[in-house]
């Protein structure tokens, strides 16, 4: 688990978020409003594919384009039962909440290097990405 979560306000624009994403290397952030709570889940294929194409606004708030309501994790969660909830989800990443407040985040990279298995994370990636994309890079392309 990752213990230092990049968090901004649901308020924030597009381009803060991507230039928060820049500066501290990663790529997600958490929404969390001004009580701490999580409005929001926003990744760098959200803003590539969404937020700055199609002559979108940079400026605009990047809750309009944030995932939510976002599953989360629970921090005495072990990591199968977090590898499944991922797979279930079609997520990569998963917030851990402690008592309502965000504590860190387990991401695919956390779960292949704590496990040391190279195909357990091959086997979840393709597992998470058709969940996430039934119908886009699986479907029949002929030939």
């Amino acid at each position: 688990m990752t213990e230092g979560v990049v968090t901004a306000q649901p308020v924030a624009s597009v381009r803060q978020v991507a230039e928060l994403m820049r500066e501290r290397n990663v790529g997600s952030v958490v929404l969390v409003d001004v009580d701490g709570a999580l409005t929001g889940f926003v990744t760098d294929r959200d803003l590539a594919l969404g937020a700055l194409t199609d002559g979108r606004d940079a400026g605009d708030p990047v809750a309009a384009h944030s995932s939510s309501p976002v599953v989360t994790a629970e921090p005495g969660m072990d990591i199968e039962e977090a590898a499944q909830l991922m797979v279930r989800n079609g997520i990569r990443r998963l917030p851990i909440l402690d008592d309502g407040r965000l504590t860190g985040i387990i991401t695919l990279d956390d779960i292949a290097v704590r496990t040391g298995d190279l195909e357990l994370a091959h086997h979840m990636t393709v597992q998470i990405t058709q969940a996430a994309l039934p119908g886009f890079y699986f479907h029949d392309r002929g030939g």
